[in-house]
């Protein structure tokens, strides 16, 4: 039997309210309004080219602010303000690419392109501050529908907290219903206080719905709780309720995780890769030509370090060693060599340590400045690195760690790195214990998580002081 989904329409349907429409209006109604009067007063009239431009930024506009979901999604005001000036940035950042690309860029005002900028965002931010101020108000006194939870726990409770800290919802949570009585009443905790309301168990489901005038049910179901779902969901099916299933697959690790359909079949992703399609085409962008420029600039250096490491000390120039990187696959890394050559005891890779009696009086130098790395630029120009990513150990360290972290080979879900999140974070260096190789690994998978070109951006900034810091050995 082959099987068919029951639906032809996507299963991922995006849910608008009148006030997100309205909000995206304003800001397209702005942005043209503040174009069009700096164009008029700086020229006294409007030419086709500047038709052009406002056509590209509106469209612009709403290709990256979906992107962004600024109108999809409810966060605090200092969140969308950033979140906001992303996303103008972005769009401003692809004009100027495509002015440059078409040869148009001398057309335009430069004064008038800074002014649009500045002014646009204000007007913007104070149109986003109006809109919730008035959501505020309207839903002070709008009629709330009641939810309820079926089931309990962690994610039972900051589901919770989020509808209940979200005054334009539009739902009031009266509070949650145990699945497994027993279990749960096991796992209350000393702040009770903050967790949502117990109204009963499953066997009061009928009780408790006619009670509370419920019109929205969640349920929350642990990763072995699906069984529960069908017999429930029969029951609210005759009760013309709002059924929402929040499959709680938070007790994992989850690395970039997703939602998405595969013809009508809804999926969800646990653990992917970040760098796929444009992704994976615009970060080897970013790495070849920074890489390139950054070899082109430093070449002077880097001839320098060679022969000053060859005058120093008998032995090679670099410092060869196979690492882990993407996917799990080995490479060799390059260094420039900073310690006497040398057989490891036993067999055994030991990390650098401060004071380093293997360092040469070169390496103590080229380490402490970072400039050892500057020869793994060649490792991100064949592909092997990344200029940002988690920094690839060497395969007995690997071994060593792997087995007392359990998500620990998640770090290679991305290319690793000349620097990184946990490096700019002072974690770099010896770790003489578990808890530093943790907070390690926890910071490469908050990168991967959260990967973006800003955030490989920041952390390059971040990096010319933690590579020269304390931590550098």
């Amino acid at each position: 039997m082959v099987f068919e989904p029951r639906s032809s329409r996507s299963l991922l349907q995006r849910r608008s309210s009148v006030s997100n429409a309205v909000q995206a209006g304003l800001d397209g109604i702005a942005v043209t309004s503040v174009a069009w009067y700096l164009i008029y007063d700086q020229f006294g009239y409007i030419t086709s080219d500047y038709v052009i431009m406002l056509l590209l930024l509106i469209g612009a506009l709403a290709v990256i602010y979906d992107h962004y979901a600024i109108y999809r999604s409810n966060v605090g005001l200092s969140v969308k303000a950033f979140r906001l000036f992303k996303a103008w940035s972005a769009t401003f950042c692809f004009l100027v690419v495509i002015a440059f690309l078409t040869k148009q860029s001398e057309t335009y005002s430069r004064l008038l392109v800074v002014q649009l900028f500045v002014i646009g965002y204000i007007v913007q931010l104070f149109l986003h501050v109006a809109m919730r101020e008035l959501q505020k108000r309207f839903t002070a006194h709008a009629r709330l529908d009641n939810a309820l939870i079926i089931g309990n726990g962690d994610l039972a409770n900051f589901l919770y907290q989020k509808i209940s800290n979200n005054p334009w919802f539009g739902e009031r949570v009266m509070g949650c219903i145990w699945v497994d009585q027993e279990e749960d009443q096991a796992r209350e905790t000393q702040d009770a206080k903050s967790r949502l309301p117990v109204l009963g168990s499953i066997a009061d489901l009928d009780e408790i719905i006619a009670q509370h005038g419920i019109r929205t049910v969640y349920l929350v179901t642990p990763l072995g709780g699906s069984a529960v779902i069908q017999d429930v969901y029969l029951k609210l099916l005759d009760k013309c309720i709002a059924v929402n299933w929040v499959p709680d697959i938070f007790s994992l690790r989850l690395i970039n995780h997703s939602v998405r359909e595969i013809a009508g079949i809804p999926v969800l992703t646990l653990s992917e890769t970040p760098l796929t399609g444009t992704s994976l085409f615009l970060k080897n962008l970013e790495d070849r030509v920074l890489a390139a420029l950054i070899l082109l600039c430093a070449s002077p250096v880097l001839l320098a370090v060679a022969v000053i490491i060859k005058l120093d000390s008998p032995g090679p120039v670099f410092f060869r060693q196979d690492r882990t990187g993407w996917t799990g696959e080995s490479f060799r890394i390059w260094k420039f060599r900073s310690m006497h050559v040398h057989q490891p005891e036993n067999g055994v890779v030991e990390q650098a340590q401060r004071n380093d009696p293997r360092l040469t009086r070169v390496g103590a130098f080229i380490r402490r400045t970072s400039l050892d790395e500057l020869p793994q630029l060649f490792n991100v120009l064949t592909g092997d690195m990344s200029l940002v990513g988690p920094r690839p150990h060497a395969l007995q360290h690997d071994n060593l760690y792997s087995p007392d972290i359990v998500d620990y080979f998640a770090r290679h879900n991305i290319k690793p790195g000349m620097t990184g999140l946990a490096q700019v974070r002072g974690y770099r260096g010896e770790t003489k214990d578990i808890e530093q190789m943790i907070q390690r690994v926890n910071s490469d998978i908050e990168y991967i998580n959260n990967w973006s070109l800003w955030l490989d951006f920041v952390i390059l900034v971040r990096t010319v002081n933690a590579f020269t810091g304390k931590q550098a050995y």
